[in-house]
């Protein structure tokens, strides 16, 4: 019988720049997601072609790829400028493209493979098959999928799911919202997204009578799934996602080293079935920790069930919680003690929820144990809850250099005919053997193995670690000759991987592939000539215009979060009158109805 192969195991990084990219990988990313010039759907994180190359020559080192973002809507006048964009990264080195607007897979592109990005809006077992028939090599589901609607697809497809693990949420299927550009003339798909989301509203009934005010009612926690990887995997998750190509270096670094760890710790577990996607081992110099990161609150959103108790949102701030302390215990002018044992530093930043409803921040000026003087004075009660938002000794580890990522190898030094051989195998799976002349072969007076083993071993300025190595115990080497005869197979070793490493190639689309309907509205982003002909040409028949090209706004917002439920409301619950059955929200002079399906429990924002 033959041996199944192992599943890989992927974790993807975002990375807003060339240098947050390749901290990514030192720090124990398999793949790195960033964008382009433009085209990305992050608009404030393009980089130049020139960036891109020298990040996938960093990351093929390591096995690991670079996906670059090619995910916005393309207008007609922009299809000739893309296609010349993606050949332009093809020569670059990048491993794939995410893409959004289907009218990409007309273009005369080079043979890069193709991942289907989550603004495709996938949440069903037929657009994941349609995907894929599109000639799709890894499929971004959609954030709100449970496990068991994540197994509906895995039995639906063969090519890898990939799904987000960790990061800020929008409240919106991803690809639906039309909210920034009805609202803002901002194009959330065309990577301009303007948050609206992330605003304070009030809540009104039918007459304008306020029910909250000043709320954050649209904006959710983050999601943290550390703790149910396993599940995901079990579900058919291959590739786990980290949110973040607008986030500095520290997030990247920390949140990338502790879900490393926390795979490591389950491939390892299963080691007959799963494998990593890359090669190389990170070593830190600091203690990974979620919650000293940007976090706003942590969720799990929808993956555990379809209709979750616990909170998703975050009503009074849409800026970061941080890491909880403690409570105030006493309060006397710039003098706090915090019930707490976790230590406190010069410098960090807490923040508080004051009695005015609004989230403040302090520093600390001099920290002695669980005592803190801050910088000025502070009205604070005792006995409320205090976080730490900036923490000034993670920070410091997190600013400088914080982690080394090497390749194990192991060394067989040889005597042959008229001089020496040394072999270098590596976990990558190349090996090389490099000769070199000795014309003054001695026996050695005294054991040289010791010696030997210390000079192949000083391998600091490469990506090298020695494991194990073979030497010559009774052959006197001079330590010179040992050296250039290990420097110059390492760079036979290195030109080797460059060889050996095969990036994948693009899918066949099949032709008889049938679209899962025969309608597209606006939401459904067609936006040029050429997505309007691929999607006629698999059997839609009626197509309106995405809302960026004239098309018009049916709900400004779809998402699967409730609101009423959020609230304890729902409309088929035991509490469903504490809230009024027309809702409202307000911001400025927009108003937002607030539509629930309770058919699919879903909610829908319409202008009013």
């Amino acid at each position: 019988m033959k041996p199944t192969a192992k599943r890989s195991i992927e974790l993807l990084a975002p990375a807003r720049d060339a240098s947050i990219a390749i901290a990514a990988i030192d720090h124990g990313a398999d793949a790195v997601y960033m964008g382009a010039t433009q085209w990305g759907a992050r608009a404030q994180a393009g980089n130049s072609v020139a960036d891109v190359a020298r990040v996938c020559d960093y990351a093929h080192q390591f096995g690991a790829r670079i996906y670059v973002t090619v995910n916005t809507l393309v207008y007609d006048d922009e299809l000739r400028d893309v296609e010349r964009l993606i050949g332009q990264l093809w020569h670059a080195g990048a491993d794939a493209l995410i893409v959004q607007d289907m009218g990409l897979l007309r273009l005369d592109l080079p043979p890069i493979a193709l991942h289907a990005s989550t603004q495709c809006d996938l949440r069903t077992p037929a657009k994941a098959r349609f995907l894929q028939d599109m000639g799709f090599s890894q499929l971004v589901m959609a954030r709100e999928l449970t496990l068991q609607e994540i197994k509906a697809i895995r039995q639906a497809v063969n090519v890898p799911l990939e799904a987000f693990c960790h990061g800020a949420l929008c409240v919106c299927y991803s690809g639906r919202c039309q909210a920034s550009q009805a609202l803002k003339q901002r194009s959330a798909n065309r990577g301009e997204c303007a948050q609206m989301c992330r605003l304070s509203y009030d809540l009104e009934d039918e007459n304008e009578k306020k029910i909250l005010s000043a709320k954050h009612l649209l904006s959710l926690r983050d999601m943290n799934r550390s703790d149910i990887l396993k599940p995901m995997i079990d579900a058919g998750v291959s590739s786990f996602k980290i949110e973040g190509r607008l986030k500095d270096v520290g997030y990247v670094k920390n949140v990338v080293a502790y879900y490393r760890q926390a795979l490591d710790r389950i491939i390892a577990q299963q080691p007959g079935e799963l494998r990593r996607a890359s090669s190389g081992t990170s070593s830190y110099t600091f203690t990974p920790s979620l919650a000293k990161s940007f976090n706003r609150s942590f969720t799990h959103y929808f993956l555990d069930e379809r209709y979750p108790k616990a909170p998703m949102a975050s009503f009074d701030t849409p800026k970061s919680m941080g890491e909880y302390l403690g409570k105030v215990k006493s309060v006397r002018g710039k003098n706090l003690v915090i019930d707490t044992r976790q230590p406190i530093a010069n410098g960090d930043g807490l923040s508080y929820m004051g009695g005015d409803g609004n989230f403040t921040g302090i520093r600390v000026n001099l920290a002695e144990g669980n005592r803190v003087t801050l910088r000025t004075p502070v009205d604070i009660a005792v006995g409320t809850k205090v976080y730490r938002t900036f923490d000034k000794a993670m920070n410091d580890l997190l600013a400088g250099p914080s982690a080394s990522r090497t390749i194990a190898l192991d060394a067989t030094l040889r005597r042959v005919s008229g001089g020496l051989a040394l072999t270098l195998a590596d976990e990558r799976g190349n090996r090389v053997t490099h000769t070199m002349p000795l014309d003054d072969a001695q026996e050695a007076q005294s054991p040289q193995g010791s010696r030997q083993r210390d000079t192949i071993a000083k391998l600091g300025n490469t990506i090298y670690r020695l494991e194990h190595a073979e030497v010559l115990d009774d052959l006197f080497i001079p330590a010179s000759l040992l050296t250039q005869l290990r420097r110059d197979t390492i760079a036979l070793l290195d030109r080797a991987n460059t060889i050996a490493y095969q990036r994948p190639r693009r899918r066949a689309e099949q032709a008889q592939a049938t679209y899962p309907t025969d309608a597209l509205t606006s939401a459904d982003n067609v936006a040029n000539h050429l997505a309007e002909q691929l999607y006629r040409e698999h059997g839609v028949e009626h197509i309106e215009p995405a809302l960026e090209v004239g098309g018009t706004a049916h709900a400004v917002m779809h998402t699967r979060y409730c609101l009423r439920r959020e609230l304890g409301a729902c409309l088929k619950g035991p509490r469903a009158s504490a809230l009024p059955r027309r809702l409202y929200l307000r911001y400025g002079t927009t108003r937002l109805q607030v539509q629930c399906h309770c058919d699919t429990c879903e909610m829908t924002l319409h202008l009013t």
